[in-house]
């Protein structure tokens, strides 16, 4: 298996991917684009539907508005060209899950176009992924395979999601990897959800990424025949789908066989992608200005609104991180990935934490927590100002890193505050030099042996001091103390 991996590595090795991604992401409104049922996940089946989003007969939509500013949050944040004037199409094609028979979007005349994203590169800094567009469109119903008493025999139809909003987001093919389509992925997502335009929940489908991939010889610049990878429901399935389908098609090209225009699906737990059906092109949808909805005017006055209330975003708040708060680049980039998170680790630094110790607490020990326990961070046990609080007392010599981590644990456990945990379990730190010498000296003296060995040239053996001093005074003795305190009576200082 690890050959054949290998062979297929190295004949990848021989051609350049071209990759553009096209994500759909659900808009955060109460309720649907052109009615008025309500938008949201998990309520039983067909119970938020009305004659609108099931089409019946002379049922006409109604652009809702606050679609309209998510989706021009979304083009600004991603430094899109609105369209002053866009409009509105019907693409037919026949589904189960879609009532009209057509779809309502936008194709000729989308809302946006020629924006970009700004993702890691890989030699370090940053570069800049196109975007082709952005457009608007209503969702379509979800067919239901299983759960009921009929499944062996039929599929039901739940229409509860007809007509949400959505926005498409289409790239150009700048993307070179799968690694990099992750991480454009990654920054475009982080983007949205800080212009709060959606949740981006890809579990529950308010973000859905389709991959177009080809492949063609080092140093060409005519593109390949590519597929088309749907069914793509997580960060990690992009990347595993996007590395599968780039060394099936080179493994094909080198076999003398050649690419076929395909839409496929994504098969996770077998790794694998299969044939969906040949991929069609635009015109076999049809596609003709919707007669019931005027074209969309977007007047600057709206658009200068919809800029003043975007938030500060990604790539702003990292620098500032690095300037204000003196981070890493690194840290700052794990920290504003989620909006979250960014704002808890300000909230730290506000309630008196120091930055960096703040940081390196949040990167560790707080993630794993939330990755391990997977508790909203709105909700996690230990809050900003009580983690403050616990930096405090490492800070100022009360508590050692070690004893921290495991009041750490305590708090989130109970959620009691450090000071609490300290002082009923005894657990403050001993930097008092007076009662420290003393056990240095104690030790010393009874390791005769051991003190030779470093007074030999052996200087490793402090540690073992360090150890027994430690012991000695039941761990609580500060390590910093400690290993000065014992350096001076060991070198006879």
């Amino acid at each position: 298996m690890a050959t054949a991996a290998a062979a297929r590595g190295s004949a990848l090795a021989r051609y350049e991917a071209v990759i553009g991604l096209e994500v759909h992401c659900q808009l955060k409104t109460r309720s649907k684009l052109f009615c008025g049922c309500a938008n949201r996940f998990g309520d039983p089946p067909n119970t938020n539907v009305c004659p609108v989003c099931l089409a019946l007969p002379g049922a006409l939509p109604v652009l809702s508005r606050a679609a309209v500013t998510l989706s021009l949050r979304a083009a600004l944040a991603t430094e899109c060209r609105v369209q002053e004037r866009s409009v509105f199409e019907r693409k037919n094609y026949f589904y189960p899950d879609l009532p009209k028979g057509y779809q309502i979007s936008q194709f000729a005349r989308p809302l946006a176009t020629d924006g970009g994203v700004a993702i890691a590169a890989a030699g370090g800094g940053t570069r800049r992924v196109r975007l082709r567009r952005i457009h608007m469109e209503e969702d379509a119903g979800k067919l239901l395979h299983e759960g009921f008493a009929w499944s062996s025999e039929k599929s039901g139809v739940d229409f509860n999601r007809a007509g949400v909003p959505l926005i498409e987001i289409v790239s150009e093919p700048d993307l070179e990897s799968a690694a990099e389509a992750h991480e454009y992925l990654q920054s475009l997502r982080a983007l949205l959800v800080y212009a709060e335009v959606s949740d981006c929940n890809m579990e529950q489908g308010s973000l859905r990424c389709d991959a177009n991939v080809s492949i063609r010889p080092k140093g060409s610049r005519e593109l390949g025949t590519r597929t088309e990878i749907k069914n793509l429901n997580s960060f990690a399935n992009v990347r595993r789908a996007i590395e599968h389908e780039l060394q099936r098609q080179a493994a094909l090209v080198d076999s003398g066989g050649r690419v076929v225009q395909q839409t496929l699906l994504w098969n996770a737990d077998r790794g694998e992608t299969a044939v969906m059906r040949s991929k069609e092109d635009a015109h076999d949808y049809r596609y003709f200005p919707e007669p019931d909805l005027p074209p969309l005017v977007v007047h600057e006055a709206w658009l200068e609104e919809v800029r003043r209330g975007l938030p500060e975003l990604p790539a702003a708040r990292r620098e500032r991180f690095v300037a204000a708060y003196g981070l890493p680049e690194y840290d700052a980039r794990v920290l504003t990935q989620e909006r979250e998170v960014a704002d808890y680790f300000e909230s730290v630094v506000r309630a008196g934490g120091d930055a960096k110790a703040a940081s390196n607490w949040v990167m560790t020990e707080l993630l794993r927590k939330l990755k391990d326990d997977a508790p909203p961070l709105a909700q996690a046990p230990v809050p900003p100002d009580a983690l403050a609080e616990l930096i405090g007392l490492v800070k100022g010599g009360s508590l050692s890193g070690g004893t921290a981590k495991d009041v750490f644990e305590t708090m989130w456990r109970t959620g009691e505050p450090a000071r609490a945990i300290v002082a009923r379990e005894g657990l403050s730190q001993v930097s008092d030099e007076a009662a420290i010498a003393a056990a240095v000296a104690e030790v010393i003296a009874a390791s005769t042996q051991q003190l030779a060995t470093y007074r030999n040239g052996k200087t490793s053996a402090l540690g073992w001091f360090v150890g027994q001093v430690m012991r000695k005074m039941g761990g609580k003795a500060n390590p910093q103390v400690v290993q000065r305190l014992l350096k001076q009576a060991l070198d006879g200082k």
